[in-house]
C-alpha cells in the first residue's frame, strides 16, 4: 500500500483509460478506397493514424504556445479527418464528418470499467481531458466510464499541459493539489500536473508515453488494477 494521503483520483481519458488508436483505425478503415473495413492494421491504416495523430499533437501544440487561437478538440478532430480523408482519396463530406466523430467512440481498455468502479467506491473520481465537453460526454458513454465529475480543457480554453488544465481539477475538487494523484498513461502529462504540485501515477499502456530515466512519479502500475492495490483498495 502506498503511503499517499489522497483526496481525490483524477485521470486522463484518452489512451489511459479508451484505446484512441483502436477507434481511430476502426473510423479510418471504413473510408474508401484505400482499405477495407475488415482490415483496420493494414499498412495504409497505420500511416493515415499517424497523420491524426501528428495533425492533433501538432495543432494542440500551437494552441498552448499562443501561436494559434483556441479550437475546441472536436474542430481539430475535424481538421485531422479532412487531412487524413484527402491522403485517402475519400472526400465525400460524409465520410469525413464520420471519420472526426470515430475520435468519440473510442473502446476502453480490459481493465477500465472495472478499475474505475473499484477505486470510485474509496475516491472521489474526476476525469480530466483535453477532449471538449461534447466529445467527454460522448466518450464517457460509450466507453462506459465511471466518474464523479468529468472536466475538459475546453473549460480553460486551453489543451493539456498547460497548468491551466490542471488547475481545474484542483479548484473542483477543492484540497491543495498535494492531496490529488493524476493518473495518465502519458508522461508529459504527469510532468504537467507535476508543475502545479499534483501526485502523480504512470498506469502502463501499449499507447502510452513512458517514463523517462529522470521521471520520478509516485507510483507506477501496470493496470487499475494493480493502481487500486498500491492505493490500499482490495
Amino acid at each position: 500500500m502506498a503511503e499517499l494521503a489522497i483526496d481525490a483520483v483524477v485521470f486522463d481519458v484518452l489512451g489511459t483509460l479508451v484505446d484512441e488508436p483502436a477507434g481511430l483505425r476502426a473510423g479510418i478503415s471504413a473510408l474508401a478506397p484505400f482499405s477495407a473495413p475488415d482490415a483496420p492494421d493494414a499498412p495504409g491504416t497505420e500511416r493515415l493514424l499517424l497523420l491524426w495523430q501528428r495533425h492533433i499533437e501538432r495543432e494542440q501544440r500551437r494552441i498552448v504556445d499562443g501561436s494559434r487561437p483556441y479550437l475546441p478538440s472536436d474542430a481539430l478532430d475535424r481538421e485531422a479527418a479532412e487531412v487524413v480523408a484527402h491522403a485517402a482519396g475519400a472526400e465525400d463530406p460524409d465520410a469525413v464528418e464520420s471519420l472526426a466523430r470515430a475520435a468519440r467512440h473510442l473502446p476502453p481498455w480490459p481493465d477500465t470499467v472495472a478499475g474505475l468502479a473499484r477505486l470510485a467506491e474509496h475516491f472521489p473520481l474526476i476525469g480530466l481531458s483535453n477532449a471538449s465537453r461534447t466529445a467527454l460526454l460522448e466518450l464517457n458513454a460509450h466507453a462506459g466510464l465511471r466518474w464523479h465529475q468529468a472536466l475538459s480543457a475546453e473549460d480553460a480554453r486551453t489543451y493539456k499541459p498547460d497548468p491551466a488544465v490542471y488547475r481545474l481539477a484542483v479548484t473542483v475538487a477543492g484540497p491543495p493539489p498535494e492531496r490529488l494523484l493524476m493518473v495518465a498513461a502519458h508522461a508529459w502529462d504527469l510532468r504537467g500536473a507535476q508543475a502545479l504540485g499534483l501526485r502523480t501515477a504512470y498506469v502502463a499502456r501499449p499507447v502510452g508515453d513512458p517514463p523517462a530515466s529522470s521521471d520520478r512519479f509516485d507510483l507506477y502500475a501496470k493496470d487499475l488494477a494493480d493502481l487500486a492495490e498500491q492505493l490500499g483498495v482490495f
